[in-house]
């Protein structure tokens, strides 16, 4: 009765069905919230709420690729950061995970695949299986900094390959492609006529200054790339269903990607008429509305790597950019042992495998929850851990 493409939904772990019981009790400090409307930031202005009123949502007008005047201000955005693009090289999403479908439709048919970098977040890994398509990971290694592995990319590159799929940065590791990389990349697709599917979400929230690091991908035209961002993380707006890709590449492939991306974009017209019309005014507003969080993850940042200094067996794994952390603990107890013992003092943190980490003793926090709250969710975290260590013989 039901298709293949869902036959990977199972019934709730036992480590889920124990979270919603926590769920249900007080005094659950949540670690691993990322939603920005639910971490007591600062209020939508009103003037950026009466946007989403403007008089002309009233008339239907539909447009595939998007209206030209939220694109335009989606390449004024760009602008704004130093990148040139064209509008015409603009299609507009409900969301970065509609837009990811699209592409699978657009580059897969069904058993093709697409590479894509591990550690990684698992909406990906979803997304493919409902298109009929396949993930094929690839590990990244620890040298101070998770790096791709270009031997494990290479042996992944088999002939039913058609894209090569990344996080600029990473989410959870927050590492961002270098320009080594991004060259690397570049010349495994130019050579195998692939693809790139680059998801820029977090790319405007980078921690510190780094030389080595490759810009935004909408720059790049040396193969078909596909960039993609939206209002969700750009603008902390997830409400306001809004994404983007921008398709770059050479003129002849780039251009009937966007011919066939129109069709399919077509085919949909998911994206409302108030969350277009007001988005050149949001857009304009990026600093007022990326400031907040900006200031939340740097406090909570911090504040982890105090908590963590010195001898600590807790170790604070460097963060590039992006709204997470990556905490290895001791590995007297694998992930889920963690996460329950965690859960037993009302802390909930993500178990590293959640997100393709490999091996035991790693866990991901978000950056976002109230100062206050992230703070006693870390100080419970440190007592569990003392705990552990008092009673527990390392492994």
């Amino acid at each position: 009765m039901f298709s293949d493409r869902t036959a990977w939904i199972t019934p709730p772990s036992p480590l889920s069905v124990a979270i919603a019981a926590r769920r249900a009790l007080p005094g659950l400090i949540d670690l691993t919230a990322a939603n920005p409307t639910e971490v007591d930031l600062p209020p939508l202005a009103p003037e950026l709420v009466a946007a989403l009123a403007d008089p002309g949502v009233v008339r239907y007008d539909p447009d595939p690729a998007g209206p030209l005047a939220a694109r335009a201000a989606v390449a004024a955005h760009y602008a704004s950061l130093g990148h040139r693009v064209e509008p015409a090289h603009l299609r507009l999403a409900a969301s970065t995970s509609e837009a990811y479908g699209w592409l699978f439709k657009l580059l897969c048919d069904p058993g093709d695949a697409v590479a894509v970098a591990h550690p990684s977040y698992p909406l990906l890994d979803d997304l493919a299986r409902l298109e009929g398509v396949a993930l094929v990971g690839v590990a990244s290694t620890w040298h101070g900094r998770w790096e791709l592995d270009l031997d494990a990319l290479d042996a992944a590159l088999t002939p039913r390959v058609r894209a090569i799929a990344l996080v600029h940065p990473n989410n959870p590791s927050g590492a961002y492609v270098t320009l080594d990389l991004r060259d690397a990349l570049v010349e495994r697709c130019r050579r195998r006529g692939l693809a790139l599917v680059v998801d820029e979400v977090f790319l405007e929230y980078p921690h510190r200054d780094d030389a080595r690091r490759a810009p935004s991908f909408v720059g790049c035209d040396e193969v078909l790339t596909f960039t993609l961002s939206g209002l969700s993380k750009t603008l902390a707006l997830p409400q306001m269903k809004l994404g983007w890709v921008h398709v770059g590449g050479p003129p002849a492939a780039r251009d009937e990607a966007l011919r066939r991306l129109e069709h399919v974009a077509d085919s949909y017209l998911s994206v409302g008429a108030p969350v277009l019309r007001a988005a050149p005014a949001w857009l304009r507003h990026r600093e007022a509305l990326q400031r907040p969080v900006r200031e939340r993850v740097a406090a909570n940042l911090a504040a982890l790597a105090r908590a963590f200094a010195g001898e600590s067996p807790v170790t604070l794994l460097p963060v590039e950019g992006g709204w997470s952390a990556v905490l290895r603990l001791p590995a007297t107890r694998d992930d889920d042992d963690w996460v329950r013992a965690l859960l037993d003092r009302g802390v909930l943190v993500s178990p590293g495998y959640f997100f393709d980490i490999p091996g035991d003793g790693y866990v991901v926090l978000s950056l976002l929850p109230r100062p206050d709250q992230f703070a006693e969710g870390v100080e419970r975290l440190r007592g569990v851990v003392a705990e552990d260590g008092a009673v527990t013989p390392a492994r």
